[in-house]
């Protein structure tokens, strides 16, 4: 027999958007080089240099074309709808790579500064031929810079597509917030909970 305080399993709640920060291109921006800090940190670890005119050009090139192909197999809010989650992916990339290179930076300050680091034995001039631990993790860290800034410009190029395409400025989907239901709407939510559960 079932003891009457035993609480009652209660449905499951309906899942609530995430409060997270949305990703903008403005975002990307503000984490990744400059134009020139991506040329300097070229030449002083004599990386390949990005051409960011080009990947941005031959992005958004490359995505009016997809979208001219698809124009008559699409709907406007299809096309649109595909585009979005297109920009967003590129946007989002560039944006993981720019995250990336601000830790492998702050790694490579931590190495080298020496009230960051009490190790300073290791910031010796090494075995001859290789290169002292803070050389390898700046050049590391400005070989991630130059990525992040390539990134940048493809996510910069899907942007201008999108507006080319549609007429608008890309912006991040927002999910929409999660709406307070009456007794009735959670009556049923709990049925319809019971049912695919």
């Amino acid at each position: 027999m079932a003891n009457k305080d035993t609480p009652k399993t209660s449905p499951k709640p309906a899942r609530s958007s995430q409060n997270r920060a949305s990703i903008t291109f403005e975002l990307v921006q503000a984490l990744s080089p400059t134009e020139a800090k991506a040329e300097t940190m070229s030449t002083t670890f004599g990386h390949e240099p990005v051409d960011y005119a080009s990947i941005r050009d031959n992005t958004e090139e490359l995505i009016v074309r997809i979208s001219n192909e698809l124009t008559d197999n699409l709907t406007e809010k299809a096309m649109q709808i595909f585009l979005q989650r297109l920009v967003a992916s590129l946007v989002n990339g560039a944006y993981g790579a720019a995250k990336f290179y601000g830790q492998k930076k702050s790694e490579a300050l931590a190495i080298y500064v020496p009230t960051l680091n009490d190790e300073r034995s290791e910031d010796r001039e090494g075995i001859y031929g290789f290169e002292p631990k803070a050389q390898r993790a700046a050049s590391f860290a400005a070989q991630m810079g130059l990525q992040a800034y390539a990134l940048m410009a493809a996510a910069h190029g899907a942007c201008s597509a999108f507006e080319h395409i549609t007429g608008e400025i890309w912006k991040p989907h927002e999910q929409t917030a999660t709406v307070a239901m009456n007794p009735s709407q959670q009556a049923t939510a709990a049925m319809m909970a019971a049912l695919t559960d």
